[in-house]
C-alpha cells in the first residue's frame, strides 16, 4: 500500500494511550475489525491513529460501524508488524498531527496539519523545557541532541512524549494546537516530574545513609543462605530448619504437633522480612521449649526424704507428716493428681525454705512463682497473641525454666494478690491452675494448647488466709506454720542460723562463739517474733562486728587470739560456777554494747491494778499480747472507748457493760452503779487500728475487775469473744496466740471449750509448760482470772458511788463521749 495524500488511510482507534508527534510507538491491535485493516499493512505504509472519546460532540468524527474518534489524531508510518499469539502488533513512528474529517470503513479521509513557529516567547519557552529536561537527564541522551534543532512544538510534543504522564495529559497536549499554550503544559509537566524525581532522590539518599553496616551483612547474609538453599550447599544454620529439628526432638502430642506443623508451614511461606514472621517464630520457639514430656528423675525415698527434712528444719512435724504422705502416695500411685499445699503462717517461720527442702528431697527442681502485687489475670494465664509483645503466663514461664512437667513451684504470696481490677481477677485464673481435677488440660492464653500440670507439685504460701477468696481456698489443702517457741529457735540458730551467718561473713567457727543460754538471752531480749528473721539479723550484727574486730587486729595476733580463745573455753570448764557466772555476765554486757538495750515488748506484767487484763490477738505476722486497760472516775455514766477499736470491740465493750449490769447481784455491785460513773476503756498502741471477735473476753474480765475492785491474776492471759448472756464463743489463730503468751512468760491461759481441737496443732513443749484452761461461760472465766475479794467491795462501791454523785451535782455538762 503507497501513500497518497489525496486518498484515504487506515485508522486504529487507541482507546487507552495517546500518541504524540516524535515518538516510536509499539500498538497492540485487539479488536476484530482493527485486526482485519493491521493485517493488510505493510512496512512503509501510512496509518492515521486517533484516540477514541468517551461521548460524542460537534469535534468528535465517527464510522458507522466503529466507535467516537477525537478530530485531531496523527498520522504514523509502520516500521515493522508482528504476529503474536494470532494478534498484530505494529511498531510505528508517528510523523505529524492530522485534522480528521469522514470515517468510512476503517478509512478517513483528513487534512495535515504544521506547527506555527509561535514567535520569540514560543522559542524561550522551549529553551526553558530543555534545560528543565538536562536537569531530569543523568547525562547527554539521542532525545537532548534531537532537541537542539527542533521547533518549539516539536519540543513539547517530543518531552510530553518521554516523560511520564497520564492518559488525558498527553490527550490535552496533543488536542492543544496553540504551540506556546502545548509548552506552557509541558513545562507545568517537566517541573512536577522534576520535583517528584528530586524527592525521590532524597528518600533514596536517607534510605542509603539508614542501612548500616548490620543491616547490610544482615541482608548479604540472606542472600547467601537462599544461594546455599538452590545450589543444595545448605550448612544447617537455618534458623528455620533448626527450629523443625527442636520440634521434632520436643516430643509433642498430637494436638501441639498439628498446631506446630501448621504454624511451621506458613513460616516457610512467608519472607523473612514479613512482620509475621518473628511473631510465629517466637511462638514456636516456646511451644519448643516446653518440657511436654520431660520429667525429672525424682527418686522416691521415703527415709532419704524424712532424713532431708529433718535435717533442713527444726520442729514443723505436721508439715513434714503431711509431704511425706503426699511422697507416699505418689509412690503407690505414679499417675496421680498434685497436690496443692499451702503453707499459712507469719513471715520468717521458713514456708520457702521447707519448700526447697521439699524439692531437695524429692529429687525435683524448684521454681518459685512471686504473686505479690499481681493484678493482671494475662499474668497467670498469658496474653493473646494479638497483642504486641504477648508472652505466656507466669505458670509456663516457670516450667520453661524448671525444663521438666513435674517442678515443685511455689506460688509465694497468693493472699496478696490484688483482685477484680481493670485487667481481670488473677485469683479466679488460679482456680484452674489449682484445681487437681482440672490442671491437667491447662490452657494459656497465648499458646492455646492444653499442657498437662497434674504432676506438679505446687505449694503456696500466705500469711493471712483471710485475704483468700473462699473458692480459691477451698482448693489449697492448708497447713498452718504458728511459729517456734523460744527453745527451737534456740535450736535453729544452733544448727542453721549461725553456720550460715557465719559462712556469709567468712568467719570461723571460733569467730562467734555462742552458748545455748546466751542464744537463748538473745531470743527473749531482742526477738518477740514468731519466726527467725529477726533472730538472723541479730546474729547478723555480732558477725559484722567479729568481722571489723578481725579487720582492725594485726595479721600477726588473729592466730594468738584464736588461740587464746580456745584457751580460755578450754579454762572455763574448771572455773567454778561464780566464776562462771562473772564471766557469762560480762559477754552479755558485751553483747549489749553491740545490739544495744533489750527490747522487751508486751511482758507479762507481774504488778497490775484492777481493771486491767491481758489479752491475745492474732496478726498476719504472727500472735501478740494486747492489754486492755479501764479507769472509773466520778461522771454521768459516760464511756470512753480509744485506742483505734474497730466496730466488732467496740460492741463487745458494750456488749461487756451489759452482761455486767444483768450479773450485778451476783458480783456485789449496787444495780445502779453507772449512775454516777464514767468508764473509760483503753487499749494501748493506739496509732495501730484493731478490731476482730477475739477480744470479747478480755474487755468483759477488765471491766469486771474494775467494777468489782479484783485484780485481773498476773500469770493469765485470755481469748475468745463473749455473748450477751455470757457464753464463750470460739475464735481463729489460737496456736498463734498461745506461742505469744508462752514468748511473754505467761503461765496460765484461758481458752474457749470449743478451741480444744484447734490445741493438737501446738508444740508439745508450749502445751507442757503452758497451763491451758478450758472455760465455756463467762462466770467461769472471772472465778479463774479474777483474784479473791479482800474488802466488802460492794459498800466501798456504793459509798464511792454516793461521794460521786455529790462531786457531780455541782459539775457543769461535759462532752459526753462515746455512749453504750
Amino acid at each position: 500500500m503507497t501513500h497518497d495524500p489525496s486518498h484515504a488511510l487506515p485508522v486504529l482507534p487507541l482507546r487507552r494511550g495517546v500518541a504524540l508527534p516524535g515518538q516510536i510507538v509499539t500498538l497492540p491491535v485487539g479488536s476484530a475489525r482493527s485486526m482485519v485493516l493491521a493485517r493488510d499493512l505493510r512496512r512503509g505504509d501510512h496509518i492515521i491513529l486517533a484516540p477514541e472519546r468517551s461521548t460524542e460532540d460537534g469535534s468528535s468524527v465517527s464510522d458507522d460501524e466503529g466507535p467516537a474518534l477525537h478530530g485531531i489524531g496523527v498520522r504514523a508510518l509502520v516500521r515493522e508488524t508482528h504476529i503474536r499469539n494470532h494478534r498484530v502488533v505494529l511498531s510505528v513512528e508517528v510523523l505529524s498531527r492530522v485534522r480528521l474529517h469522514v470515517v468510512v470503513d476503517g478509512h478517513a479521509r483528513f487534512d495535515p496539519m504544521h506547527d506555527p513557529d509561535g514567535g520569540p516567547l514560543a522559542t524561550e519557552r522551549a529553551d526553558s523545557l530543555r534545560t528543565h529536561l538536562a536537569e531530569l537527564l543523568p547525562a547527554e541522551t539521542e532525545l537532548l541532541s534531537s532537541l537542539k534543532d527542533s521547533s518549539p512544538g516539536r519540543v513539547a510534543d517530543l518531552i510530553a512524549g518521554f516523560i511520564d504522564l497520564t492518559p488525558d495529559d498527553r490527550l490535552a497536549v496533543l488536542l492543544e494546537l496553540d504551540v506556546e499554550r502545548r509548552l506552557d503544559l509541558v513545562v507545568e509537566h517537566v517541573r512536577e516530574a522534576k520535583a517528584r524525581a528530586e524527592l525521590r532522590s532524597k528518600v533514596d539518599n536517607e534510605v542509603r545513609r539508614e542501612i548500616g553496616k548490620g543491616q547490610r551483612e544482615q541482608i548479604l547474609r540472606r542472600q547467601l543462605q537462599a544461594i546455599k538453599k538452590e545450589l543444595g550447599e545448605s550448612d544447617g544454620d537455618d534458623r528455620t530448619e533448626q527450629l523443625a529439628d527442636a520440634l521434632d526432638a520436643a516430643d509433642l502430642p498430637d494436638e501441639a504437633r498439628e498446631v506446630a506443623d501448621r504454624e511451621l508451614e506458613r513460616l516457610r511461606s512467608l519472607s523473612p522480612q514479613s512482620p509475621e514472621t518473628h511473631v510465629i517464630r517466637t511462638y514456636l520457639e516456646w511451644i519448643a521449649a516446653l518440657p511436654w514430656n520431660k520429667r525429672a528423675d525424682d527418686a522416691i525415698e521415703l527415709p532419704a526424704i524424712e532424713e532431708k527434712l529433718e535435717a533442713d528444719h527444726h520442729g514443723l512435724d505436721d508439715v513434714k507428716r503431711r509431704v511425706l504422705e503426699h511422697m507416699a502416695l505418689v509412690q503407690r500411685l505414679p499417675d496421680a493428681g498434685g497436690s496443692v499445699l499451702c503453707l499459712a503462717g507469719p513471715p520468717g517461720v521458713g514456708k520457702t525454705s521447707l519448700a526447697q527442702s521439699v524439692a531437695d528431697a524429692t529429687g525435683r527442681p524448684l521454681v518459685r512463682v512471686s504473686l505479690g502485687g499481681v493484678r493482671d489475670e494475662a499474668e497467670i494465664r498469658g496474653h493473646r497473641r494479638t497483642y504486641i509483645g504477648a508472652l505466656p503466663g507466669r505458670i509456663l514461664t516457670a516450667l520453661r525454666t524448671a525444663k521438666v512437667k513435674n517442678p515443685v513451684v511455689v506460688l509465694d504470696e497468693v493472699d496478696k494478690v490484688t483482685s477484680r481490677g481493670w485487667a481481670g481477677d488473677p485469683e479466679a485464673a488460679l482456680l484452674e491452675l489449682l484445681d487437681p481435677e482440672q490442671n491437667h488440660a491447662f490452657t494459656d492464653h497465648y499458646l492455646e494448647l492444653p499442657f498437662d500440670l497434674s504432676e506438679v507439685l505446687f505449694i503456696c504460701t500466705a500469711n493471712d488466709l483471710s485475704q483468700v477468696s473462699p473458692p480459691l481456698r477451698d482448693r489449697l489443702e492448708v497447713i498452718e506454720v504458728q511459729g517456734y517457741p523460744a527453745h527451737d529457735k534456740v535450736q535453729i540458730a544452733r544448727r542453721h542460723l549461725l553456720p550460715r551467718v557465719l559462712e556469709k561473713h567468712g568467719l570461723a567457727a571460733e569467730a562467734l562463739v555462742l552458748d545455748d543460754e546466751e542464744l537463748e538471752w538473745l531470743v527473749l531480749g531482742y526477738t518477740r517474733e514468731a519466726g527467725v528473721r529477726q533472730l538472723e539479723r541479730v546474729l547478723a550484727k555480732l558477725a559484722r562486728d567479729a568481722v571489723l574486730r578481725e579487720a582492725r587486729r594485726a595479721p600477726t595476733d588473729a592466730k594468738s587470739t584464736a588461740q587464746n580463745k580456745g584457751a580460755e573455753a578450754k579454762g572455763a570448764e574448771a572455773k567454778g560456777a561464780e566464776a562462771k557466772g562473772a564471766e557469762a555476765k560480762e559477754r552479755r554486757e558485751k553483747l549489749i554494747d553491740v545490739l544495744g538495750t533489750p527490747r522487751l515488748p508486751e511482758l507479762a506484767e507481774r504488778e497490775r491494778p484492777a481493771g486491767v487484763a491481758a489479752g491475745l490477738a492474732w496478726t498476719p505476722v504472727g500472735g501478740e499480747v494486747l492489754y486492755v486497760e479501764t479507769a472509773r472516775m466520778p461522771g454521768k455514766g459516760r464511756v470512753e472507748i480509744t485506742g483505734q477499736l474497730g466496730e466488732v470491740m467496740t460492741e463487745s465493750a458494750r456488749t461487756a457493760l451489759a452482761f455486767l449490769r444483768t450479773r450485778s447481784g451476783s458480783l456485789g455491785l449496787d444495780p445502779n452503779f453507772m449512775e454516777h460513773t464514767d468508764l473509760h476503756v483503753h487499749v494501748p498502741a493506739g496509732g495501730v487500728p484493731k478490731d476482730g471477735p477475739s477480744a470479747g473476753v478480755t474487755l468483759f474480765t477488765a471491766l469486771a475487775s474494775l467494777v468489782t475492785g479484783r485484780r485481773v491474776r498476773p500469770d493469765t492471759a485470755m481469748t475468745g469473744e463473749a455473748t450477751l448472756r455470757g457464753r464463750v464463743l470460739p475464735v481463729g489463730g489460737i496456736p498463734s496466740k498461745l506461742l505469744a503468751a508462752h514468748r511473754a512468760g505467761f503461765e496460765r491461759v484461758l481458752v474457749p471449750k470449743r478451741n480444744e481441737r484447734d490445741l493438737a496443732d501446738l508444740p508439745d513443749a508450749v502445751r507442757e509448760e503452758l497451763e491451758i484452761v478450758l472455760v465455756e461461760q463467762m462466770d467461769e472465766v472471772l472465778e479463774l482470772a479474777l483474784e479473791p475479794a479482800t474488802l466488802d467491795l460492794g459498800r466501798d462501791v456504793l459509798d464511792l458511788d454516793a461521794t460521786m454523785a455529790t462531786d457531780n451535782a455541782t459539775e457543769s455538762t461535759a462532752n459526753p463521749g462515746s455512749m453504750f
